[in-house]
């Protein structure tokens, strides 16, 4: 199967979704329509409290990309959810992880540009930077709709979303409780902000991280970009947790040589298995499917009790 045709699953967080609010088997949502930001679009953000939320407890905090598709597979495009609300309220209950709230920050039609590295695509050479900004979708959809702004979202989350967060809720907000997840450009972004602010998210959950960054898979100088960047900034094992993993169908199957490159990258820098995890799943693919029957696996490693 070539990338032509298996990056067509990277198209099922990208489309447009209606703005319904999404119903909940656990806990409640909490809408934050539109929210405003001096550096990128404003978008909607889903913050999701467990069952029996209260202000009398202070609760870690997980964020969340592509927030329209983490609840309620009725209110999503491809009827695909992740079941974060199920999967959390769970382990909560049964006393496995820490009391935490979940911030999904939905994505826009500058999802690309949002989540692709800045830095890493700033060390590229001029001819390598076109190259990559003039991709495009299997559907020949133009990939970037705006110039790379990673940076800006993250300056959005950091600065603007998280302040607001945590003086709206009660929150730890403390590095070793806020972390920060997602899938596919997701797990990039994922990275990057663990990379970016090594003082404020204390641990990352890189699911099915699309290491290629666009859809060239022969000649395509992004992964070995990637590579360079986690080299010399990836923050100290001591005080942050690490989690990737990947599947082996549909487009997951092109990601094991290079998590493979970024394993051995983890390994030289100090992280062991108490910081940092890498699993493959057999047989499973890139969708928001896959990720919900495995989700259990990187909360268990990112909000285990201590």
């Amino acid at each position: 199967m070539n990338i032509t045709t298996i990056a067509l699953f990277c198209l099922l967080i990208s489309s447009p979704l209606t703005a319904q609010e999404p119903h909940v088997a656990s806990g409640k949502i909490k809408r934050f329509a539109q929210f405003p930001s001096a550096y990128i679009e404003p978008r909607n953000v889903d913050v999701w409290l467990p069952e029996g939320y209260s202000d009398t407890i202070k609760y870690s905090v997980l964020y969340m990309h592509d927030g329209q598709m983490l609840f309620d597979s009725a209110a999503t495009w491809n009827k695909q959810e992740w079941g974060v609300d199920e999967t959390l309220g769970r382990l909560m209950a049964e006393g496995k992880i820490k009391n935490c709230i979940v911030v999904g920050v939905w994505n826009t039609n500058t999802r690309h540009s949002d989540y692709f590295p800045q830095k890493p695509f700033e060390s590229l050479k001029p001819a390598e930077q076109d190259t990559v900004m003039k991709g495009r979708r299997p559907n020949n959809q133009v990939l970037f709709s705006r110039p790379i702004q990673s940076d800006a979202y993250l300056k959005f989350l950091v600065t603007e979303l998280k302040p607001f967060i945590d003086s709206t809720f009660s929150t730890l907000p403390d590095r070793q409780n806020t972390f920060i997840a997602g899938s596919s450009m997701g797990g990039l972004i994922s990275m990057y902000a663990l990379c970016e602010y090594p003082s404020v998210f204390g641990g990352a959950a890189c699911l099915s991280t699309h290491w290629l960054g666009v859809f060239m898979s022969k000649g395509n100088p992004v992964p070995a970009a990637f590579m360079r960047y986690l080299r010399v900034h990836l923050p100290s094992p001591k005080n942050h947790l690490l989690y990737f993993d990947y599947g082996t169908k549909t487009l997951d199957s092109l990601y094991k040589p290079f998590q493979k490159q970024a394993d051995a990258i983890m390994g030289a820098k100090g992280y062991t298995a108490r910081h940092w995890k890498t699993k493959e799943f057999a047989h499973e693919d890139h969708s928001e499917r896959a990720w919900r029957k495995r989700l259990d696996v990187p909360m268990l490693f990112l909000l285990r009790k201590n």
